[in-house]
């Protein structure tokens, strides 16, 4: 089961009062709704692959209406072939229209919502619930990004659902793509909000639990990477240090004693870092020579090497 599907079947027991279920039911016909016309008239048409969306339209049009529907199941003869439930409203369609502002000021159906229908921010919620249940997708938290979309099929549609969602700020964009037009959000924080939103308490806590563990996984890795770039670095210095100490060594007889207790602790300890010589340095001479010191000390050497390397001809 994908996440967006366990999310719409937490939703559908969801209790709210009959201006919310108006809200959600009005927002399901917008997005996943149509109009047929027939010998008796005019039908009201839902349809969706999901059974959790199917149940929660059917209850929704009982609790408030009172009607009875048809329910029709059919099998899609795409790649996938998912079971495709329709639900035909055929009583009170005229009523269903006006009551659930399916039709705008131009007459045309499926495009703006009346303001009455989200007066309310707790209707505000339901209509957002209603259109994620109706076309509504969010990628699993275990996937290396943060999408969350709502198709819809028409530019109006789409800006209807952004400018609810940016009501409770949460940055929703309206972009085309090859079925219409999709109301979506990308960051992490603002899809645990509209989960916060809708009502899917138990999918949001999913979903913070799965960012928090791989942010989590990513911060170690982070640390490992990083711990693992530093020894290759102090590797690094380490073999050219002595390197400058071979040529040193092999054409200079008198050395400082600072140059000489450094090159002591590099060639007892090849692979230690400066921090590690530092500690080093208290076991084998009468004081402890700081990081800092040591650095000083190794410049100096290789400022040597290459002066000595130049003048023996040796570049």
């Amino acid at each position: 089961m994908s996440f967006s599907t366990e999310i719409k079947t937490e939703l559908q027991s969801l209790k709210q009062s009959d201006c919310c279920n108006r809200a959600e039911l009005s927002a399901l016909l917008h997005i996943g709704g149509s109009i047929e016309k027939n010998s008796q008239g005019l039908s009201l048409v839902f349809q969706s692959t999901n059974n959790a969306v199917i149940r929660r339209f059917m209850v929704l049009s009982k609790a408030l209406y009172g009607i009875e529907v048809t329910l029709i199941k059919k099998q899609s003869m795409k790649l996938r072939k998912h079971d495709i439930f329709i639900v035909k409203m055929d009583e009170q369609v005229d009523y269903l229209i006006s009551d659930l502002s399916l039709l705008n000021a131009s007459a045309i159906f499926f495009q703006d919502v009346e303001e009455r229908i989200i007066e309310k921010e707790c209707c505000k919620r339901a209509y957002l619930r209603g259109a994620f249940l109706a076309t509504g997708s969010i990628n699993s938290p275990e996937t290396s990004s943060y999408h969350l979309e709502i198709q819809a099929f028409s530019e109006a549609q789409a800006k209807v659902i952004q400018e609810i969602a940016n009501y409770f700020g949460l940055n929703a964009k309206v972009t085309e793509n090859r079925r219409g037009h999709i109301a979506y959000i990308k960051e992490a924080e603002r899809i645990a909000d509209f989960l916060r939103v809708i009502g899917a308490n138990n999918s949001l806590f999913q979903f913070e639990d799965s960012r928090i563990k791989r942010d989590f996984k990513n911060s170690i890795n982070r640390v490992i990477n990083c711990d693992i770039a530093n020894e290759k670095k102090a590797l690094d210095a380490a073999e050219k240090q002595l390197e400058h100490i071979d040529i040193i060594e092999k054409y200079h007889k008198n050395i400082s004693k600072s140059m000489t207790e450094a090159i002591f602790l590099r060639k007892t300890y090849p692979d230690s870092s400066l921090l590690e010589l530092s500690y080093a340095s208290l076991e084998h001479f009468d004081h402890q020579i700081s990081k800092s010191a040591l650095n000083h000390r190794f410049r100096a050497i290789k400022d040597l090497a290459n002066k000595t390397m130049i003048e023996e001809g040796l570049q």
